[in-house]
């Protein structure tokens, strides 16, 4: 028989005992929860709850952060003369950063690192980019590329909490043209489709052997990720198969798709990520948003395994991780990536330096630039540019820390040597996408190295980079 309760816990419980005429205390206040490296696996509110709340809450982030963007840059669609990328997209023309009031580029180049720090002078667009919602992060893709996997899989990559932020203009080419290392002969063997389960067979079946074809269907075949799943915990309307990673790396290339490095923590600290491009992997030696990865066989089973989650292996079992077999599908992934190619550059020799014969002149004096006072070739050295390896640019030499819609914006930390084959049709650049183009980034670069260039050498090493 249980025992019952004595009646003076039972008034005490029931809020109506005092001791001595005092009332019991009131409830100390919430404490704030600590610091945690893990993602909730038990969700405090149902999904209806959640999207209500979200989506409500979507025209105001979307308002601050595009106000955001309008202070930092000029969005205008201004392409270059003459100047496209591999499947015709114009290339957009000019520095899109805007300078504080009553700043120039020169003079701003003039000042030392202390200087433009004591002055507030660095340009906002130089600081690093945040998220488009960067408390909550995740996936986010252009609408060109939810557009096209909607009406090839029927599969839907819309989010209901946020939609991706740069405009088309400032975006690679779509589809982007795919060039094979075995069959430079055939050209662009995508013939200017976006490959999906859809298709990849019939564009491909006769053109890679077995192990190739079988690790192409599984780049884009989609498997669950962190917002797109069968969970509650998920920021698609209606239950999700996931994304892959061609939806990202569109065509073995990039879209412009961002995501949140899964590495750092707590969530300000986390970088925004311009997905790269993976056309020459195979001379490359880092991979990973930190470049902790040897090998793109590492990369690829990472990201199926953490990268996709965040980075958090516990939400990860929640959600439903694909877990590779490294010896085979690992392999046969890591063998296609490999087959990616540069795209054609018809003005370089196989140094990867200009033909004179071909070569305009104002190339010509860039390529002398980019060798010499500009300092570029200490990093990213001929024939494909690179070095593979990191380097810390310290820009915090230049700005004090601040916080940026969400985003803590201290240091950027050591960053990888991409190669620049190829580069004009990878905008935006840097590793979060925050120079929208060419220009702006030899103007960043003169700053950041102190190189002090005159507007003639900026311009005509705009020019050669155009022709890598």
């Amino acid at each position: 028989m249980a025992h019952p309760l004595p009646l003076s816990r039972w008034l005490f419980a029931a809020g109506l005992f005092s001791l001595a005429g005092v009332s019991p205390a009131a409830d100390p206040p919430a404490k704030k929860p600590p610091p945690t490296s893990y993602a909730p696996v038990v969700m405090a509110e149902d999904f209806a709850t959640t999207m209500a709340r979200m989506k409500a809450a979507r025209p105001g982030i979307a308002s601050r952060h595009q106000g955001l963007l309008q202070q930092r840059y000029d969005l205008a669609d201004r392409p270059a003369a003459g100047v496209t990328m591999s499947r015709g997209k114009p290339v957009q023309d000019g520095v899109r950063v805007k300078l504080p009031a009553g700043m120039t580029w020169d003079r701003l180049a003039a000042m030392s690192p202390e200087e433009v720090r004591r002055a507030d002078a660095f340009p906002a667009g130089f600081l690093p980019l945040p998220h488009p919602n960067h408390p909550e992060g995740g996936m986010v893709f252009p609408k060109f590329h939810i557009d096209e996997v909607k009406r090839q899989e029927a599969r839907d990559l819309t989010r209901f909490d946020l939609d991706f932020d740069l405009p088309d203009h400032v975006l690679p080419e779509f589809p982007a043209p795919i060039f094979l290392t075995t069959r430079p002969d055939l050209g662009d063997v995508s013939k200017g489709k976006l490959v999906t389960l859809d298709n990849y067979f019939e564009l491909f079946d006769g053109v890679l052997n077995p192990k190739q074809l079988e690790g192409l269907r599984l780049l884009v075949t989609p498997f669950a990720q962190q917002q797109f799943n069968q969970t509650s915990d998920r920021r698609s309307e209606r239950p999700s198969r996931g994304v892959a990673c061609l939806d990202c790396h569109a065509n073995g290339h990039a879209n412009g798709a961002t995501h949140l490095a899964g590495d750092v923590r707590p969530q300000g600290f986390r970088h925004r990520i311009d997905t790269p491009t993976l056309r020459g992997v195979n001379v490359q030696r880092l991979f990973g948003s930190q470049r902790a990865l040897k090998s793109v066989e590492d990369f690829t089973e990472f990201e199926q395994r953490a990268a996709y989650f965040d980075g958090d292996p516990v939400i990860a079992t929640k959600k439903g991780v694909n877990i590779l077999e490294r010896g085979s599908q690992v392999h046969f992934m890591g063998e296609f990536q490999a087959l990616l190619d540069f795209p054609p550059a018809p003005k370089l020799g196989v140094d990867g330096r200009l033909d004179p014969r071909k070569a305009s002149p104002a190339e010509l004096r860039g390529q002398a630039v980019f060798f010499g006072k500009g300092t570029c070739a200490s990093c990213h050295a001929p024939p494909y540019y690179t070095d593979n390896t990191m380097h810390n640019l310290r820009t915090e030499r230049f700005f004090a820390p601040r916080d940026i819609l969400g985003r803590t914006a201290n240091m950027d930390g050591p960053i990888k040597t991409f190669p620049l084959r190829g580069i004009k049709d990878s905008p935006p650049y840097l590793h979060d996408g925050r120079l929208l183009t060419l220009d702006d980034t030899v103007e960043f670069f003169n700053l950041v190295l102190e190189t002090k260039l005159t507007a003639e050498e900026k311009k005509d090493l705009v020019a050669f980079l155009r022709a890598l």
